[in-house]
């Protein structure tokens, strides 16, 4: 039987805009979204690549054949508005049940269903029900969200066209590409600081830390979203969000590496990065308290 968890708005959001060379949601195993809800429901909006759960005469749910549940790296359901798993009634927690016979991962049940994604994020919901490999392929993805409704890191894929939805008004640029790679429109409504450095162990980020920390932290605090991006949003985009979790939050590395690989797995400083963030955490809450010797930096 499946252990049946929460998961929040912003987890949801960050497994659907997961990536790799192509949208994660192209793998056939990756994300088994389900909708509880009745069927007109359904019909009248859902989340992108959601797929609808019936019920037969009996109240008993079951999927469309070609969904293979068991071998999903990650189920979520959700209903219209099941808050907490405490509740006595909600198709959702009913359908996990039901479904969680014959799974053995934790299944996720998304807080405050469609209504509060589809309010936080309204640009995710749709009416289309199929998609083709190719659909799936060539989804817009958006930046992966780090602090919920603040600061966001994306490739440079991901950022292009999708900061109006985001409501970002702030941008870190870590990487050979300047204002010219965003739209006019978002370069007259935005600020944008350019740090063109490249991805090389030898490059020199470690005097630029204090400049970008007091940016985010300055945008953040007036109430901005920001969005720190880089070419690939794996190394560099990486590092400076972890070096704004030394510095914000008075993290040590570790602690946010750990905080962080929850949103973005494929967090990978270079090695010449991680060693700056280490002198970076000496200068930011006085002591070295990461050894990059061991798990999770090997």
């Amino acid at each position: 039987m499946a252990e049946i968890i929460l998961c929040e708005p912003v987890e949801l959001y960050n497994l659907l805009n997961q990536t790799r060379t192509v949208p994660r949601l192209a793998e056939i195993n990756y994300l088994c979204l389900i909708d509880a809800q009745e069927t007109h429901d359904f019909l009248t909006g859902h989340i992108i690549t959601a797929k609808h759960v019936k019920t037969a005469g009996d109240g008993t749910f079951y999927l469309p054949d070609a969904v293979q549940l068991d071998t999903m790296q990650n189920v979520v359901i959700y209903d219209a508005t099941t808050r907490s798993l405490e509740e006595e009634a909600g198709r959702a927690i009913d359908c996990a049940q039901e479904l969680g016979k014959s799974y053995y991962r934790p299944i996720k049940i998304l807080a405050g269903g469609y209504r509060l994604f589809s309010a936080i994020y309204p640009f995710l919901r749709t009416h289309k029900i199929l998609y083709n490999i190719w659909e799936l392929e060539n989804l817009k993805l958006y930046p992966l969200e780090i602090i919920p409704g603040a600061l966001y890191m994306g490739d440079l894929k991901q950022s292009q066209g999708s900061l109006s939805d985001l409501k970002i008004r702030a941008i870190v640029s870590i990487s050979h590409f300047t204002q010219s790679d965003f739209s006019e429109s978002e370069k007259n409504v935005r600020k944008i600081l350019d740090i063109p450095l490249a991805d090389e162990g030898e490059s020199d980020l470690y005097s630029k830390f204090e400049t970008i920390c007091n940016f985010i932290s300055f945008h953040i605090e007036e109430g901005s979203r920001v969005l720190v991006v880089s070419r690939e949003g794996t190394s560099r985009c990486s590092t400076v969000v972890l070096a704004f979790f030394i510095y914000y939050f008075r993290y040590t590395l570790e602690e946010a590496w750990t905080y962080i690989i929850k949103c973005k797995p494929t967090v990978r400083p270079n090695t010449g990065f991680l060693q700056q963030l280490c002198q970076w955490e000496v200068l930011a809450i006085g002591k070295k308290d990461t050894d990059l010797s061991k798990p999770p930096f090997l």
